[in-house]
């Protein structure tokens, strides 16, 4: 069965999809499934170096779970949204161990897969193995929201109920790995958020949005809210080429990176004689550094701490160590940690 709107999806992709990409040649379920976690919030240009960095060093699933985790977190840094690579270095154990490194085929097993909800769990199942499941990702959802000129924001329970019956409904039983490309291709390169190509899209004629003039509109926001301002102050400790990082704990922000240290309502100089065992030689304060996350700002306050001497109280271990600034960074670290720690190098 095939409706209407699938016929001409499936038309248009023939002639103006997407067949080049680098997770399409060869098509197999961990390609699929590795490109599918970085596309999750992150647009196919940025993702494309990442996942080809990616693949080279992680072939396959039974390499991506042998390897340690700040490897893995090390491919990743800048992608963001850290919890991806952590749920996929997890996801890949799993299926080493209780699959036989060989990716699951069922929605059951893929949905119990760390970081794997329904629309990605649908798409890596058709892509890779032709099943017929919808797919309802941030593309889609705003495909079909103007397509029936659905109203309200589609993160709230009942306008993502309406939207999934469209997709079920849509979702052909041939050619499923072509039409699941086809939707998804159609809201990124036309029916796209701002400025989209209705002249050119194949399913316009019916498109309830554009007859009323209203595209735009569609979909719903989700309600603003101003976003927070948190702040925090960051430690540079240096000393002869070396700058002291710590691991983050795995829960919240850039959790498993490797970072530094902050303090937050503690001298710096009490900081020093407590995780240091040395008095700071001379302190630097640099300018703050704002980072924006999806939720809230952050502004980091930066703080130099010259040492004059080796400290005997820290060792290298899995949670603190002295990086020497010339070698390549120790595994994965936040954007703006990792332009602090460039910044230091140019200056020391």
């Amino acid at each position: 069965m095939s409706t209407d709107f699938a016929d001409r999806l499936l038309t248009w992709f023939d002639a103006h999809g997407r067949k080049d990409l680098p997770w399409q040649a060869p098509i197999d379920a961990y390609r699929v499934w590795v490109s599918e976690i970085m596309l999750q919030q992150t647009q196919v240009q940025t993702v494309v170096p990442y996942f080809e960095r990616f693949i080279a060093r992680f072939p396959d699933v039974i390499a991506l779970a042998d390897a340690a985790q700040d490897d893995v977190l090390q491919h990743w840094s800048g992608l963001g949204y850290y919890a991806r690579a952590r749920n996929l270095h997890r996801a890949a154990q799993i299926v080493r161990d209780e699959h036989s490194g060989v990716f699951p085929e069922t929605l059951d097993e893929v949905l119990a897969l760390p970081g794997i909800g329904r629309s990605t769990a649908g798409a890596i199942l058709s892509i890779s193995f032709g099943q017929r499941h919808a797919i309802l990702d941030g593309n889609v959802k705003r495909v079909l929201a103007r397509h029936g000129a659905i109203e309200g924001w589609p993160g709230t329970t009942s306008v993502a109920k309406k939207l999934w019956a469209i997709a079920e409904r849509n979702t052909p039983d041939q050619r499923v790995a072509d039409y699941t490309q086809a939707i998804m291709d159609l809201g990124a390169t036309l029916c796209t958020r701002t400025k989209p190509a209705c002249e050119r899209c194949p399913v316009a004629s019916d498109c309830q949005a554009r007859n009323r003039v209203t595209v735009t509109l569609f979909p719903g926001r989700k309600p603003k809210k101003d976003k927070p301002l948190r702040e925090t102050t960051m430690v540079l400790a240096s000393f002869d080429g070396h700058v002291y990082l710590e691991r983050r704990p795995e829960a919240g922000i850039w959790g498993g990176l490797w970072s530094l240290p902050e303090v937050n309502g503690t001298p710096v100089e009490d900081w020093c004689r407590e995780n240091l065992a040395r008095e700071p030689a001379a302190i630097e304060s640099w300018d703050t550094l704002r980072h924006s996350f999806s939720h809230y700002d952050l502004d980091i306050r930066p703080i130099v701490v010259r040492v004059a001497a080796p400290l005997s109280k820290v060792a290298d271990g899995d949670d603190a160590t002295w990086h020497r600034l010339d070698n390549t960074l120790p595994g994965g670290i936040a954007a703006p940690v990792s332009r602090l720690i460039g910044q230091l190098k140019r200056v020391t």
